[in-house]
């Protein structure tokens, strides 16, 4: 099939066949990053910016790392120190950048919703790096893209999401994209931290962190965003880890050789012990890795539906 969307929103509107395009491109791209010379011209000439709202390291310097694989020149705003500190709204921040020419833009926005009210109102590419607590897409491709290179398929896995689920977009796109393509999803964590309905997406609640993990595959272990407790309701952090942290002493209940995975940043002793994240059983770092080409073959397959667009 052919990618026909000019900007990457979210999963939760992209089908069965376009996530495992993306997969395959990215695929592709991953060996592009062992050689000697680590670019490919499949972008040359064009321009990407980075447009974050808010703090991030990985994913920032992922897209950055990725652009420039790919030949693009690119740009890094951070609000703080950009004209939005004088007034200017997201809209007219977009459209100034389009105006200069730019090609794609690279958004983080602590507002759900605030990426697709972007591409609304601007002509070229918005790939949407995190927006409020809505989606995260690329972070649930890469951890996808991560499983299918462990396990060679995502049809059948079981894979147990354990952590803030109620304020974790990274949740929300990885339930998305891992039923859309076949795997079983169980969600595990205070009841404070489950949102209401959340059964209707497709997946199995649990409070039992040693039931979830012994019918997992790969448990995909969420940051405690403790920032976002206003009105102090959520566990303590030692009280967290101690209900529900993954330790050494719960993976081998389990009785299986799980895979663990993080989107970062790691809180270590507070959702995952240091020797579960260091583990050879983690597969963290991997992620990151993986991150590039998910995210060369994201910025490459928007680029190309634009141009297609404009020859039509």
């Amino acid at each position: 099939m052919e990618w026909t969307r000019k900007d990457l929103l979210g999963l939760e509107n992209l089908s069965k066949e376009e996530l495992e395009l993306v997969l395959t491109t990215a695929d592709s791209f991953k060996e592009v990053s062992t050689r000697e010379i680590k670019k490919v011209p499949a972008l040359r000439g064009k321009t990407v910016v980075n447009l974050f709202y808010e703090p991030s390291t990985r994913t920032r310097v992922s897209f950055e790392v990725a652009a420039k694989r790919l030949s693009a020149d690119v740009i890094n705003i951070a609000a703080e120190t950009s004209s939005v500190k004088k007034g200017e709204t997201l809209i007219d921040t977009g459209r100034n950048i389009q105006s200069l020419k730019a090609d794609i833009i690279v958004i983080r926005h602590g507002c759900s919703g605030a990426a697709a009210v972007l591409a609304k109102n601007v002509g070229i590419c918005v790939v949407n790096a995190g927006d409020g607590w809505h989606e995260h897409p690329t972070q649930a491709l890469l951890d996808i893209f991560t499983l299918k290179e462990k396990f060679g398929r995502i049809k059948g896995l079981r894979v147990a999401i354990v952590g803030d689920i109620a304020h974790s977009r990274v949740a929300r796109s990885n339930i998305w994209g891992l039923i859309k393509l076949g795997a079983k999803v169980t969600v595990c964590a205070p009841p404070l931290l489950v949102p209401a309905g959340i059964e209707k997406m497709g997946v199995c609640v649990t409070g039992d962190i040693d039931d979830a993990l012994c019918a997992a595959d790969a448990v995909n272990v969420l940051r405690m965003q403790f920032e976002r407790d206003q009105h102090n309701a959520f566990p303590e952090q030692l009280e967290y880890f101690k209900k529900f942290g993954i330790t050494r002493e719960r993976l081998e209940k389990a009785k299986k050789r799980i895979i663990v995975m993080h989107p970062g940043p790691i809180n270590r002793g507070i959702e995952i012990s240091s020797e579960i994240a260091d583990c050879p059983q983690s597969v963290i770092l991997e992620q990151v890795t993986n991150g590039i080409a998910v995210r060369m073959a994201v910025l490459f397959l928007v680029s190309r539906a634009c141009e297609r667009r404009k020859s039509a």
